[in-house]
C-alpha cells in the first residue's frame, strides 16, 4: 500500500535523512521517497497505520499541510530545525 503526506518545513537533505530514517523504523513501513520540492512523502507500507505515521511525521515538526496554525505551526517550524539539523550529522 502506498501513502501520500503532503507536509510542511521540509528544507533540504538533513530533513529528508531524518524523515527517511524515523519512518523506516515504524513497523510496516517498506520505504519512504521524500520530494523536497514538492514538500511530499510517499510511504511504502504494508499496514494500514495512516494516524501512526501522520504523528510521528507531526513530532518531528513536519506536519501534514493545512493541520496546524498559529503557535503550534511556530514549534513545528522550531521542531524541523532541530530535526533538520540531526539529519546533516548521519
Amino acid at each position: 500500500m502506498e501513502m501520500q503526506f503532503l507536509v510542511e518545513n521540509i528544507r533540504c537533505g538533513g530533513c529528508v535523512n531524518t524523515i527517511s530514517s524515523k519512518l523506516n523504523a515504524i513497523d510496516g513501513v517498506e520505504g519512504v521517497e521524500v520530494d523536497i520540492e514538492s514538500q511530499a512523502i510517499t510511504v511504502q507500507t504494508h499496514d494500514g497505520n495512516r494516524e501512526l505515521i501522520a504523528n510521528s511525521l507531526l513530532s518531528m515538526g513536519y506536519p501534514e499541510q493545512g493541520t496546524v496554525e498559529g503557535l503550534d505551526a511556530l514549534k513545528g517550524k522550531a521542531k524541523s530545525v532541530v530535526s533538520c539539523a540531526i539529519g546533516k550529522m548521519k
